[in-house]
């Protein structure tokens, strides 16, 4: 029968406690450690409030400087001899070893020590960190043994539940089981809720939210989520309990599908996660591998598919009407309605390759259908190499900037917060079009917004068709050299960088132009004083001619700006 000595201890809530808070191993608590038949009749003189202390090894303190051989989650056993002979020291060494996340410290008094002395008790109380007396007839020995036994047969007892439910949930998934199978089978045995996402945080199914809502308290509002909803794989650690909210704990662990993240599984729940806990939810893990794998070797032979009869349709090579309506709608897609085409279009660098730049298309094409899908459930969405192909539903009368807010909502999404290996991408919007054998017409229309728009605004430009203006003409011609040519005969140097001041004038006649030559406006549009602009002006119909008083010289130079800006970018 263990003793624990009437000391009122401390409050520990803003004093680091030990254990699970550390890291997750195979541990018992220094409660379970005094269980032991070897230590009957052992007393807690202090740190009683730290008796959920986790202990994974046991030691005996042999030399007074222990300190540089200690480890977290280790007991020490002591006769007292190493001990300081002098308070100080002693307040000292037990603050040290508490610093240090030790378990708890058990002395046989009597021979070395008398007695523990107060103010030592007063600083294990204050630290949560137990002092245990031993009786005379303790043996460290058995003490070990006892305790060693404890942990070996804690982790094997940890180790066969858990291969009993990964065998009840592999069985589950060669049955055909899903991922919503597995949480519900994890959330059987621990946990209030489960999450599965994609390595870049994306959910994919969840079990159990509406467990762990309270007033303060909502699973995606918890700082694991960014505003879209995704699990922000990039700042969670893998097997390291968290804690948020007023009461929700969670631990994710990796999905991996071989030696590829494939994945992330969350348990979430109203209490601490242990270390069996974790155990088991990385068995959960690799039954969620499993379910995974054979979803993306479906998905891929049916994303094949489909994007094969996709662009049938856009050479002309699908059939009549009829037979596009019918074999689409055996895919899930409404075709037989007003429509829009997006292409969405992937930038990448040359260190992208293999295995690296396939799953970063997959990802990239599996956010765009995910996006589009929840919109629209009806919405064909295809990939091949680095584009990605969404054909949704709309209004026939859609407006282009109703159009470009629905789109940019997709990018947004898509795009997320930021991190899980996501990639740049310029996106082209159609106009809408009625039938489907306009789909072809509607499909260049897209992607005609995409190359001009990525020359026009950058690698994540947003464009529809109907804003390209008079740079949807000039994309027509293939030729770049004689756009460029162009530009040059009509600007002479000032199509070139030769001089830092080309750049700069150019600026200004463009500016210039897009006020109607309206002096006064141009020069507060650029800061400048009304005679600086006046100056720049006669400067640029020196090197150019009359433009301000030649309709069709200033036309010629409008297209020439708008062609060298296709051209240079």
């Amino acid at each position: 029968m263990v003793r624990v000595a009437d000391n009122k201890p401390y409050d520990r809530q803003e004093l680091p406690s030990g254990g699970m808070h550390a890291r997750l191993g195979e541990a018992i608590s220094m409660s379970e450690v005094l269980l032991a038949p070897s230590l009957r009749g052992a007393e807690v003189l202090a740190g009683a409030s730290g008796l959920d202390r986790s202990v994974l090894l046991v030691n005996v303190m042999e030399v007074p400087d222990i300190l540089p051989w200690v480890h977290p989650q280790e007991m020490l056993l002591t006769t007292g001899y190493p001990l300081p002979q002098d308070e100080a020291g002693l307040v000292k060494l037990i603050g040290d070893l508490a610093a240090k996340d030790l378990a708890g410290i058990a002395i046989k008094s009597g021979r070395y020590l008398d007695s523990v002395p107060p103010a030592v008790r007063d600083e294990a109380d204050y630290r949560g960190f137990p002092i245990i007396e031993l009786p005379a007839a303790a043996a460290f020995d058995r003490i070990i043994n006892d305790v060693v036994a404890r942990i070996l047969n804690r982790r094997a007892d940890m180790l066969s539940r858990a291969e009993h439910v990964l065998d009840e949930l592999v069985s589950g998934v060669v049955t055909g089981g899903d991922l919503a199978q597995v949480c519900r089978g994890l959330l059987s045995r621990i946990g209030d809720a489960a999450v599965i996402t994609t390595a870049d945080g994306r959910v994919l199914t969840e079990e159990g939210a509406d467990r762990l809502e309270t007033e303060s308290t909502h699973l995606w509002e918890l700082e694991c989520f960014d505003s879209t909803g995704r699990f922000l794989v990039e700042n969670e650690p893998t097997r390291i309990p968290r804690r948020g909210g007023s009461d929700a704990h969670w631990l994710s662990v990796a999905v991996r599908g071989g030696t590829h993240d494939i994945g992330r599984l969350v348990l979430f729940c109203g209490r601490a996660l242990s270390a069996e806990d974790a155990h088991l939810a990385e068995q959960a893990a690799a039954a969620a591998a499993l379910v995974i794998t054979k979803q993306q070797a479906v998905s891929a032979v049916e994303s094949k598919y489909q994007a094969d009869f996709l662009h049938d349709i856009l050479r002309g090579r699908a059939g009549s009407r009829r037979d596009i309506l019918s074999h689409a709608e055996s895919l899930g897609w409404e075709l037989d309605r007003s429509l829009l085409v997006v292409i969405a279009e992937a930038n990448h660098t040359d260190s992208e390759r293999g295995e690296e730049l396939r799953s970063l298309q997959e990802r990239f094409a599996t956010a765009w259908a995910g996006a589009v899908r929840r919109h629209d459930p009806g919405a064909a969405v295809v990939w091949s190499s680095d584009e990605v192909i969404a054909v949704f539903g709309t209004d026939r009368r859609v407006r282009q900037d109703e159009a470009l807010t629905t789109v940019e909502g997709f990018v947004r999404e898509v795009r997320g917060l930021g991190g899980g290996g996501r990639r740049t991408f310029a996106t082209g919007i159609s106009r809408p079009l009625e039938d489907v054998l306009r789909l072809p017409a509607a499909y260049e229309e897209a992607r005609k917004a995409v190359e001009v728009g990525r020359r026009m605004d950058g690698e994540q430009s947003v464009r529809h068709f109907d804003s390209l203006g008079v740079f949807r003409l000039l994309s027509l011609i293939q030729d770049t050299h004689e756009l460029y040519n162009f530009a040059a005969e009509t600007l002479g140097v000032l199509a070139t960088d030769d001089k830092p001041e080309y750049a700069d004038l150019r600026r200004t006649l463009s500016v210039l132009l897009e006020h109607n030559l309206n002096v006064a406006e141009t020069a507060r549009a650029l800061h400048f004083h009304y005679n600086s602009l006046r100056y720049r002006i006669t400067k640029l119909e020196r090197m150019l001619g009359p433009f301000t008083s030649d309709a069709q010289r200033r036309f010629a130079i409008t297209l020439a700006l708008h062609a060298l800006q296709l051209v240079v970018k």
